[in-house]
């Protein structure tokens, strides 16, 4: 069979059309801007234009008009063709099976950032000023340079199940064994996959949230730590009365980041069951009903749904960044 190089350059000829027409875009931009003149009331309004004009037509083409179209098809049938409304929202809330996702996802929201965060604190603070303190933190943070696919792939090998009497695969299954216990289907009962799930999520997590308390505990004015110790504060007191309020912004910013990234989860979700056994949750409901049962109605209500859910914590923390601005 002959190599046909004609196909292969029809495949990459848009894509490279529009880096060609981007490049000529920017470059003519660049010109004209450098040539305004040197003078003038406009000159820096007419800059400030130049150069935000292209990121908002972008932004506006990847973001705002897929929005628009989103919203727009969550309130069409499944072809995108017979306006139905709000029944795909009333699915959502009715539907015994989104029901169930829709919990799952609540306890995904709840205990991954509480968790993740909780352990992050803990850590920083007990190994802040250690011996080893920098071999003991790349450890800790050493799960977020693995991607969450290979992730989950590490914690199936984790809980692995075979039958009892054959050689266990799975850490968890062997340890039960040795313990004389029996073998058990961790990622395939329900409710307790997905609590093992959020295992993970917290494995991962969990070195973040340390990683960025920790530089906010070393940012604690020695002058401050000095004078509790002075006043006679126990380190429970220097925990509660001095760690937590210096850090509380940084604890603020940890936790909504591990929320948001909480409410996107989807690689752990299908790589470690494929939303089986009840452990479906909200962005892999929304990429099943779209891409696998082809229903961009329901796809795109659970899209938005989605939306609406991340706003909330992204107007907290805007005002919370907000308010650390103004307070300095």
């Amino acid at each position: 069979m002959d190599y046909d190089f004609s196909e292969d350059v029809a495949k990459i000829w848009p894509a490279l059309m529009f880096i060609g027409g981007f490049i000529v875009v920017v470059g003519a931009l660049l010109f004209v801007l450098d040539f305004l003149p040197r003078w003038g009331k406009h000159k820096e309004r007419l800059q400030a234009m130049g150069f935000l004009g292209p990121a908002l037509v972008l932004l506006c083409l990847g973001l705002v008009y897929p929005l628009v179209r989103t919203v727009y098809l969550s309130f069409f049938d499944a072809d995108g063709k017979a306006f139905i409304g709000v029944e795909n929202y009333s699915w959502i809330f009715t539907n015994d099976d989104t029901l169930l996702m829709l919990r799952n996802t609540l306890l995904w929201v709840v205990c991954v950032p509480l968790l993740s965060t909780g352990f992050g604190l803990l850590y920083a603070v007990l190994v802040d000023r250690a011996r080893g303190e920098v071999v003991s933190k790349s450890l800790i943070f050493m799960p977020m340079a693995i991607s969450l696919v290979g992730a989950s792939i590490i914690w199936k090998f984790v809980y692995a199940y075979r039958d009892p009497g054959v050689e266990q695969i799975g850490l968890l299954n062997q340890i039960l064994v040795w313990l004389g216990g029996t073998p058990q289907q961790f990622l395939t009962t329900s409710p307790w996959n997905t609590m093992f799930m959020i295992v993970m999520m917290i494995w991962i997590q969990a070195g973040f949230a340390m990683v960025i308390l920790s530089a906010a505990i070393k940012a604690i004015p020695a002058e401050i730590v000095e004078a509790a110790k002075l006043d006679g504060a126990n380190p429970w007191q220097m925990f509660w009365r001095v760690t937590m309020p210096s850090i509380r912004p940084a604890v603020v910013v940890v936790t909504v980041t591990i929320t948001i990234a909480t409410l996107k989860v989807f690689d752990i979700v299908r790589t470690s069951t494929g939303g089986q056994f009840k452990s479906s949750v909200l962005a892999f409901e929304m990429y099943t009903q779209a891409f696998r049962s082809y229903d961009d109605g329901k796809g795109s209500a659970l899209a938005v749904l989605l939306f609406v859910l991340v706003i909330p914590v992204v107007v907290y923390q805007a005002r919370q960044l907000r308010h650390r601005t103004e307070s300095r």
